[in-house]
């Protein structure tokens, strides 16, 4: 049985996408960043242990794999828009698109594929670039192994055909998208299904719900 937090215009379920996005209406967009299964640094217990620079956030068993067929349809069906990061990983499941949203790390210096994440998109648009920037940053501190700063979510709303007022995020981790979206006015739902991070979501989710009220 999932659980259901409602944080003013946000809805946040903790549990599967896969038994909870049938039973959802389908929204304007979805804005999420699944599983790639490509950050795996070796097994622990039976399941993976991921790391992100220096920190190890311990055993983790939902990147063991990246999301297959199924759930990128899930995802298509789900949404008129969709924005999906680490699209490059799984992009024979996905239709052609002539937009691809690009976040360059290192503001092009020496500029590397090796140094970029590639959301696919498809809203009929160019390609476009996100530098990193003093905005870009993880000022309350890093909380997931694959969390995106702030800015580069709301850049990616920002991108959604108008008006996509309902953003939805399947794979929510802790909640970056959610908090993006709540500080642009946006609706949100969420679906986590691991608890530490449905917690750590609904607690960033609320505080950017009480700060948009001051």
């Amino acid at each position: 049985m999932s659980r259901v937090e409602t944080i003013g215009a946000a809805t946040l379920y903790l549990g599967d996408c896969r038994e909870i996005l049938p039973t959802l209406a389908r929204v304007d967009a979805v804005v999420t960043d699944p599983p790639y299964g490509i950050g795996v640094c070796g097994k622990e217990g039976g399941v993976t242990s991921l790391k992100s620079g220096a920190k190890d956030y311990g055993p983790q068993d939902w990147d063991a794999e990246p999301i297959g067929k199924a759930e990128i349809d899930l995802l298509l069906s789900s949404s008129f828009s969709q924005i999906i990061w680490g699209g490059n990983y799984f992009s024979s499941h996905l239709p052609d698109s002539q937009c691809w949203l690009v976040w360059d790390k290192i503001n092009g210096e020496g500029f590397s594929l090796a140094d970029v994440e590639l959301a696919w998109a498809s809203p009929d648009k160019a390609a476009r670039m996100f530098r990193k920037s003093r905005t870009a940053t993880f000022g309350e501190g890093k909380e997931h192994p694959t969390q995106k700063p702030i800015a580069l979510m709301k850049w990616c709303i920002s991108h959604l055909p108008d008006p996509s007022e309902t953003i939805l995020d399947p794979f929510m981790g802790s909640g970056t998208t959610g908090v993006a979206a709540v500080q642009m006015g946006r609706k949100f739902i969420g679906i986590e299904r691991e608890p530490k991070y449905f917690d750590i979501a609904c607690r960033r989710i609320e505080d950017a719900q009480r700060q948009g009220r001051l």
